[in-house]
Order: C-alpha cells, then sequence, then structure tokens
C-alpha cells in the first residue's frame, strides 16, 4: 500500500519524467525529420563507439557517453558536488532540505528516494538477491555482497594511516579510526557509559531493558543481537569458521581466535598499571590487577582450627 507521502513523491517524479521526455523532444523539424527517418532505416544505428552499446535515441546516446566521458553538467550550489543527470542532482537536494518522501509502510521510518527504500524493504520481506558463488551467502544488497567477496580473495582495500591495519570494508576502517581517537560521544543516559558508536550504545541499552528479541530454537536460550544468536548456533551446528594458521586449531568465534594467535605470537598488549606486567588478553589482566587491589583471605590451620588470615 502507497503511503500519502509516497504518492505525492511518486507524482512528483512522473512530472519530473515527462519534462525530461518533452526537453528530449524539443528539436528543430529537420532534426525530427532526419531522427525518424535514421530510425525507421535502422533502430540499433546509434552506436556508442567506446563500448558498442546500442541505443534507441540521440539523447539516450548523449547521455550514455557521460559515462565514458565523466561529464557531469550539473553542480549542487550548497555543497558543489556535480552529477550527470538533473535526475540525480533533484534526489541529492534531498540531502540538504531534509526532506524524505517515501515512508516504509512495516515501521515507518523515511527515505528521501524510491531505490533506498526499495533495498530497506527487503528487511521486512527478507528478501536477499545478491548470492555469493563461492560460499551460497546471500546479500540485500550487491554492495554487501562486494564487501563479502573480499572475504575469499583476501583482498583488504582500506588501510588506516596510523598503524598500517588493513580492512575490507570502508566501515570496519572507520570504526578503528575511532579506537586511535578514543573518542566515545555517544554516553548511556542510565548509568553513564560511553560509546565510539551509536550502534554500540543501542546493544548496551537493550541489556539495560532485558530485551531479547532473538531465540535460538534448539534450546530456547535469548539473545540480545542477531549476531550473538549466530554465534551461539553454532555450538549446535559445530560449525568452527576461524581457524588458526599456527597450529590449525579452529574457533567459533574471531575473538577467540586472534586471542589463541597471540599464544604463538607472543604478543602481549595488555599492561598492569601497577607492575608493568604484560598480558596476552584483557579479561587476564582484570584478572592480575586485582592483586594489587583487592585484600586476600587464605586459611592457616592451627591444629584442627581454621584461622582465617588477611593480608593486604
Amino acid at each position: 500500500m502507497i503511503s500519502a507521502g509516497n504518492r505525492t513523491a511518486l507524482l512528483e517524479e512522473s512530472e519530473e519524467q515527462k519534462y525530461h521526455d518533452v526537453k528530449s523532444r524539443e528539436k528543430t523539424c529537420s532534426q525530427t525529420e532526419s531522427d525518424s527517418l535514421l530510425k525507421s532505416t535502422d533502430k540499433k544505428s546509434l552506436i556508442c563507439t567506446q563500448c558498442g552499446k546500442s541505443l534507441m535515441s540521440k539523447q539516450s546516446l548523449v547521455f550514455h557517453t557521460r559515462i565514458h566521458t565523466g561529464e557531469k553538467p550539473y553542480t549542487c550550489d550548497q555543497c558543489g558536488k556535480s552529477f550527470t543527470y538533473k535526475r540525480t542532482i533533484s534526489v541529492h537536494m534531498r540531502i540538504h532540505t531534509g526532506e524524505k518522501p517515501f515512508t516504509c509502510d512495516q515501521c515507518g521510518k523515511r527515505f528521501a528516494c524510491k531505490r533506498t527504500i526499495s533495498v530497506h524493504m527487503r528487511i521486512h520481506t527478507r528478501e536477499k538477491p545478491f548470492t555469493c558463488e563461492q560460499c551460497g551467502k546471500s546479500f540485500t544488497q550487491s554492495s554487501s555482497l562486494k564487501n563479502h567477496m573480499s572475504i575469499h580473495t583476501g583482498e583488504k582495500l582500506h588501510e588506516c594511516g596510523q598503524c598500517g591495519k588493513t580492512y575490507v570494508r570502508a566501515s570496519s576502517l572507520k570504526e578503528h579510526m575511532i579506537a586511535h581517537s578514543k573518542e566515545k560521544p555517544h554516553a548511556c543516559s542510565l548509568c553513564g557509559k560511553s560509546f565510539s558508536q551509536l550502534q554500540h550504545l543501542k546493544v548496551h541499552q537493550k541489556r539495560h531493558t532485558g530485551v531479547r528479541e532473538y531465540m535460538c530454537f534448539e534450546c530456547e536460550k535469548t539473545f540480545i543481537t542477531d549476531t550473538e544468536l549466530k554465534q551461539h548456533q553454532r555450538i549446535h551446528t559445530g560449525d568452527k569458521p576461524y581457524k588458526c594458521s599456527h597450529c590449525d586449531k579452529r574457533f567459533i568465534r574471531l575473538g577467540h581466535l586472534k586471542s589463541h594467535e597471540k599464544i604463538h605470537t607472543g604478543e602481549k598488549p595488555y599492561i598492569c598499571s601497577h607492575c608493568d606486567k604484560t598480558f596476552s588478553r584483557s579479561d587476564t589482566l582484570k584478572r592480575h590487577e586485582r592483586t594489587h587491589t583487592v585484600e586476600k583471605t587464605y586459611p592457616m590451620y592451627v591444629g584442627r582450627v581454621s584461622v582465617i588470615h588477611q593480608r593486604y
């Protein structure tokens, strides 16, 4: 069902398309006669000399050749970004105006263009039309499939300028860069804990509310995130996708693999602030630090009487 806002937006785009159609027909009589003769003799005579593609009209050929020439005649007066087509800049302007005429009738979320809402709807329909030929995993967007393929090829396109670490996805690099800056702009209103990303804050807040949307159908255990559920399900399936390159040991989680590999590399990045002792895992460091800050109790036996001594 199309909402009122969507219907208005569709009418606007329809009128815009009519405008482009009229503009493409605004030619002299001689041009029109020439085009008519051209089409009547051979409808596929308008061929792109760059790639050999056949076009049905001169206007289509003009628009198409911009792909090869890189011509972008339409420039946004707000940010200076240039575009190939007038329709594209019209949609782009909604970023500046904040206009979002397309509304999802499932969840109420609003979007600036039809293509974006079409992709969004796949979340509700669970449609995943883009499938990896290597492993069969499916995705809602072609860009997600492209990023995924880098896992199989081993290609890492995005490199951190601070430490040289590389990532398959630009979003992963962006997350990593926040770790360097140590910036945590998103604070929990309930406990004050801060996070570098908004999505991490949202997951954290669910732990306060106790909301567990995802359930394992094998054992009925519930989880806060889809990722936690998927990791848990590997216990039932026996799937251990993360393999150590040093000893062939396999793990359910990537974090477990990374911790394990430090045994082979000898890497100990976690340093005790009290005695400078180093550890390969953060949880081991936390346990160690308690020896400095928490009083110890231990029993000593005098005859048959157990006496608790305290050491500070």
